[in-house]
């Protein structure tokens, strides 16, 4: 698997590497699948981060450190989609806003985590050159998959939040399609944030005239 790590073509004075363009693709493949609201993009997220792994590993650690976690937890959001927990009543995965107790208890992870993985980067330096926007993206990241799992619309602003950090960082660190790919994430953060939003005032519109 060595030639993931070989460059794929030279853009713009940067080299860009097999592992870093394909992982990506699927990346951005798998994010238009969860605004299709398809269970395929819980096995694209896998594969992306698969992929990915092998990018950052031995370089960015916190990057690296950030795809196991989503290939961990795409198994977990693989597993509540196909077993129907997401689902309503057509069929189809149901999207809502989540609550007021849930936003704080995923902001206050997303704090406290950001926190305790930036002090374990900082106290050992060689697992992250960058050890606080590695934190802020790994937990970020694991927030956002979390309420897609959930099928919370709060999951587009967490994706929004790490994009953030991840474009300039990951320029920064010579990883220009993945810098690239975060912006075209961004964009489809932002229509798939439309719909989710929609789809969940449509829900609780149906639910507040249905019959008693």
């Amino acid at each position: 698997m060595n030639w993931l790590n070989t460059e794929a073509f030279t853009a713009f004075g940067q080299h860009i590497l097999w592992s870093d363009m394909i992982g990506n693709t699927i990346g951005l493949i798998a994010l238009a699948l969860g605004w299709r609201r398809s269970v395929l993009t819980w096995p694209a997220q896998f594969l992306s981060g698969a992929i990915l792994f092998a990018a950052f590993a031995g370089h960015l650690t916190g990057s690296a450190g950030k795809q196991v976690v989503v290939m961990v937890v795409a198994a977990w959001g693989w597993w509540q989609w196909t077993r129907g927990r997401q689902r309503g009543q057509d069929g189809s995965i149901a999207v809502r806003f989540a609550t007021w107790r849930e936003r704080g208890l995923m902001a206050g992870g997303a704090l406290l985590g950001t926190l305790a993985v930036g002090g374990l980067f900082t106290a050992f330096p060689s697992l992250s050159w960058d050890p606080w926007p590695d934190a802020y993206i790994f937990v970020g990241t694991l927030v956002a998959m979390y309420a897609q799992a959930r099928g919370m619309v709060e999951f587009w602003f967490a994706w929004l939040l790490v994009d953030l950090v991840g474009v300039p960082l990951n320029f920064v660190n010579g990883y220009a399609f993945s810098g690239f790919v975060y912006v075209v994430y961004g964009a489809l953060v932002l229509w798939g944030l439309r719909d989710w939003w929609v789809r969940s005032r449509a829900s609780e519109s149906a639910l507040e005239g249905a019959p008693a």
